[in-house]
């Protein structure tokens, strides 16, 4: 009987610039699952110098299944008027569709979380689809209460 190969181990660690190219595949799966418009051909670079620049404007960190990455999550520190205080927005958290339920996006927003604490930050802000039920009832559980608001673009 032969012996099952077990799965590379996965981990989360902070992303470098040679992961560019998957975070932008990634990007892109992201935009199609919450039904958004296609993410720029040149995404890999225009996110190089905001992840990886001097003062970079965002932090990036991925799930590392054995060289493959299934899953990021991106964030950045704002301030928050009306607290008087900086937080933390959680930009994107995204696992691939066969590594959901595996704790990965758990262990993604646990990592977010204590970067915004060690930042100072005075709390993690994000947004869903409403549509998307399970990140709903995922955030939930993770002790996330939601707030209604109407998210506006104004392209220029």
């Amino acid at each position: 009987m032969p012996v099952a190969t077990p799965a590379p181990p996965a981990a989360v660690r902070p992303a470098t610039v040679a992961d560019l190219p998957a975070i932008a595949r990634l990007c892109a799966a992201h935009a199609a699952f919450e039904k958004a418009g296609p993410v720029p051909a040149d995404l890999a670079s225009r996110l190089g110098p905001a992840l990886f620049g001097p003062g970079p404007r965002a932090r990036c960190l991925v799930v590392d299944r054995g060289g493959e990455l299934v899953g990021y999550a991106t964030w950045s520190r704002e301030f928050a008027t009306w607290q008087g205080a900086e937080y933390v927005h959680l930009d994107c958290l995204f696992v691939t569709e066969p590594h959901r339920g595996g704790g990965w996006g758990r262990a993604l927003l646990e990592a977010v979380v204590e970067a915004a604490a060690a930042a100072g930050a005075a709390e993690v802000q994000w947004q869903t689809p409403d549509w998307n039920a399970d990140a709903v009832r995922f955030y939930h559980r993770a002790g996330a209460r939601g707030r209604p608001k109407v998210r506006f673009s104004l392209p220029l």
